[in-house]
């Protein structure tokens, strides 16, 4: 995996270098056996539960701003998630090691690459923490109306707090509270997404572009609103050595859940465009609500809604929770990271990583009550853009085995996964566009940190010059 120190380069990891199940590569190249802990049922809630945030309950309202174009764009976003989806599936068969795109950059352009791609993910998984907690906060308070903002910090410090106790419980019960709020959440939306559709009026629905602009950049920017919801397509890939048979689980979960997600928004939106009158959607701040007393009568739908978004908002941040302390867990063990992160409680859970994000997290939501007015949106993009470098180089590294012919296919098979490739690459550079050239530029700075602690890991470990090799000392000059 990569270049090692002191060392030459080995080939890849695949399937048959050992059984379902085992971790990845440790010291001379031997798999550490880790046994997995979540079925292929708890790796799709994992996925599900990751993706499937706060967000999509304001979608509707967000989209019909530009009309039905929106839907439209759905669908083209919708294409390039699950493309992402079969590369991480194809990647996770190759290389079935925790870590995911920190580990298949590893594998493909050395142990940089896996390091910056590691600290990208690293940021975004305690960043976005932070968000969701926000959003979640605002759906806590339809029932309870804290107005203050240390009570709404007190609160979003709760939505922080106990996943991550949850996550320091083990593996087992991380897998329990993703299934039951993957399921509990679910219920609420496919009833709009399924009863909606016999309410339908088509005099509900807007225009095809509303925007005054032209069609296709209504559709590219209605696009990059969308891009980021399938945020978490690659979670099963992350915790690898966590699930059962990850050679064959980590592809279906990822394809599994993105098409599960791909269904419930299409079906979603389209059935609230179609319920409540376009001119009032536009206005929503609880489009699903809307829907429901649309259908029904009287205000009951906003009180099911908000539960359901608490619901949604806090196995999400579960879910995260797990994966911040995962990433620099895997890159740890192969001394890309601090050898603390590497470290396990009883319970087999990575216990540093797990407080040490939480607390990261609950500065930025400090940040976000206390600091400027536009914090909120400026943590959203920031995480965005340090979502998307992985994805990049995840779908890059695929290309790369595919046209080196490491993989040895060929013929159809070939032409498919290329074609697959290609559309991963191009939605991770369009979901990089989309997230805004001041969070590009801070994101960026944000990576650049990362170069010194790299550096010192690699003093740490005795390690000097590109190959790990101390330089000889100058000849000393005879007298």
């Amino acid at each position: 995996m990569g270049e090692t120190p002191g060392s030459h380069r080995q080939g890849p990891v695949t399937s048959e270098q050992g059984p379902a199940g085992r971790g990845p590569a440790g010291p001379g190249g031997a798999l550490v056996a880790r046994p997995g802990k979540l079925g292929l049922p708890a790796a799709v809630a994992l996925v599900v539960g990751n993706i499937v945030g706060t967000g999509v309950f304001l979608l509707p309202s967000s989209l019909a701003a530009y009309g039905t174009v929106s839907i439209l764009s759905m669908g083209v976003v919708t294409i390039g998630a699950i493309a992402l989806a079969v590369v991480f599936g194809r990647l996770g068969a190759r290389v079935p090691a925790s870590g995911g795109p920190y580990a298949y950059a590893k594998d493909a352009f050395g142990e940089f690459s896996g390091f910056w791609n590691a600290w990208s993910f690293w940021l975004t998984s305690w960043i976005g923490n932070a968000a969701m907690a926000v959003v979640w906060v605002n759906y806590v308070n339809y029932f309870l109306g804290w107005t203050s903002l240390g009570g709404q910090l007190a609160l979003a410090l709760v939505a922080l707090w106990i996943p991550a106790l949850i996550n320091l419980s083990g593996v087992k019960n991380i897998g329990w509270f993703a299934l039951v709020t993957a399921v509990l959440k679910f219920i609420p939306l496919v009833f709009v997404a399924v009863v909606g559709l016999f309410f339908i009026d088509g005099a509900n629905f807007g225009g095809f572009n509303v925007t005054g602009g032209s069609w296709p950049a209504a559709l590219s920017t209605a696009g990059a609103l969308t891009l980021f919801i399938y945020s978490g397509v690659e979670s099963a890939t992350i915790v690898a050595e966590k699930v059962t048979d990850p050679v064959r689980n980590i592809g279906r979960a990822s394809v599994y859940g993105v098409l599960i997600c791909a269904a419930m928004y299409m079906l979603s939106t389209f059935a609230v465009f179609g319920t409540v009158p376009h001119e009032r959607l536009v206005d929503s701040t609880a489009p699903f609500a809307d829907a429901i007393n649309t259908m029904f009568g009287g205000g009951v739908g906003g009180g099911v809604m908000a539960a359901c978004a608490i619901v949604s908002g806090i196995g999400a941040i579960n879910g995260w929770t797990m994966l911040v302390a995962e990433m620099p867990l895997a890159a740890a063990r192969d001394g890309m990271f601090p050898k603390v992160f590497a470290s396990e409680n009883r319970r087999g859970a990575p216990a540093f990583g797990i407080v040490l994000g939480a607390a990261l997290t609950s500065l930025v939501a400090v940040y976000n009550y206390f600091g400027t007015g536009s914090g909120f949106n400026q943590i959203l993009l920031i995480a965005t853009f340090t979502t998307v470098i992985p994805y990049f180089f995840s779908a890059c590294a695929q290309l790369f085995w595919l046209v080196t012919g490491a993989r040895r296919v060929s013929g159809a098979r070939l032409g498919r996964d290329l074609a697959i490739t290609t559309l991963a690459i191009l939605f991770a550079f369009w979901m990089t566009y989309g997230a805004g050239m001041e969070a590009i530029f801070i994101g960026f700075l944000m990576m650049l940190v990362g170069i010194p602690v790299y550096i010192w890991v690699k003093a740490k470990r005795g390690e000097y010059g590109p190959r790990g090799e101390v330089p000889a000392s100058p000849a000393t000059p005879p007298s």
